[in-house]
């Protein structure tokens, strides 16, 4: 499951994976706050925290996940993954680098600093 972290005020919207993932995790919790958000900020500043084994996420998960990166391309500003997982790490690395915006991995014991950086401007 996805749940939005709480973040008071502060410029960005993130959210935390614990469990099984799937497709309507992100139609129904992540999509539409992050439309949301983009319609405000106009730019998306994304805090994603993976508390979850990657094999839990499902390939619906996957798509929706790609399909939100799409619907909102040229709005990414920067994109904060919180994880342990060095596969994710690396896969974010590369990402970065055909994406718009920035993307930079965190791990779990970095939780403020990832915060911090995600909330500020370029």
């Amino acid at each position: 499951m996805i749940v939005e972290i709480a973040n008071e005020g502060k410029k960005f919207v993130g959210f935390k994976a614990v469990g099984s993932v799937n497709a309507d995790d992100f139609k129904s919790v992540v999509i539409p706050i992050v439309e949301a958000f983009v319609e405000k900020h106009k730019t998306l500043n994304y805090l994603l925290q993976i508390d979850t084994e990657l094999s839990n996420f499902t390939v619906g998960a996957w798509l929706q996940d790609a399909v939100l990166g799409i619907k909102v391309f040229s709005k990414w500003n920067r994109a904060a993954i919180v994880t342990d997982t060095e596969g994710i790490k690396t896969f974010t690395e590369l990402f970065s680098k055909i994406m718009i915006g920035e993307f930079k991995c965190f791990k779990h014991d970095e939780m403020e600093a990832a915060i911090t950086w995600v909330s500020s401007e370029k």
